[in-house]
């Protein structure tokens, strides 16, 4: 079983600690000097299209998902040639993409715009995980590392995820 219990979302331990706090005051500073910096920009999309390719392939590379800047463009042109795991990243980027979008669009990050981001990287509409029983293990030990919640919790959870960002 899962050290981590679904029951205390969000968590019960303080959020805005001084640390916390001090690292928000220079995100601020620099998200309003990079928003400076976008506006000089003739064609804002490309700087959010770059970050979102650099932020799918760093993201990717976690999972031993291994791909270069180069492919990430060769795919923009020729989609149908490019390799497996160039896909997946462009879809990742993509979902970026959609993801920002929307949330620019609404101002706020919702359920749907989740759902619109996962089905990108899926390649489907399934919506949330409705299999039980899946588990990740240590290969090494066997000893369950993470046990996601069961199907029929997941909807519940999802709400208390949007109601706590917003």
């Amino acid at each position: 079983m899962s050290a981590y219990s679904y029951l205390s979302f969000p968590p019960d331990v303080p959020l805005e600690t001084e640390s916390v706090l001090r690292a928000l005051v220079l995100a601020h500073r620099y998200l309003a000097e990079l928003k400076g910096v976008a506006r000089t920009i003739p064609n804002e999309g490309l700087l959010i299209s770059t970050l979102s390719l650099q932020e799918a392939q760093s993201s990717s590379e976690i999972e031993n998902i291994i791909t270069t800047q180069d492919a990430l463009y060769k795919y923009q042109i020729q989609p149908h040639r490019a390799d497996p795991v160039s896909k997946e990243v462009a879809h990742y980027a993509e979902g970026l993409g959609i993801g920002f979008q929307q949330v620019r669009k609404d101002g706020l990050l919702t359920l749907n715009t989740i759902l619109a981001v996962q089905a990108v990287l899926e390649g489907n509409d399934a919506g949330f995980r409705k299999t039980p029983g899946t588990v990740l293990k240590n290969e090494r030990t066997g000893e369950v590392v993470f046990e996601p919640p069961s199907p029929e919790q997941v909807p519940e959870l999802m709400a208390a995820l949007e109601r706590f960002i917003h």
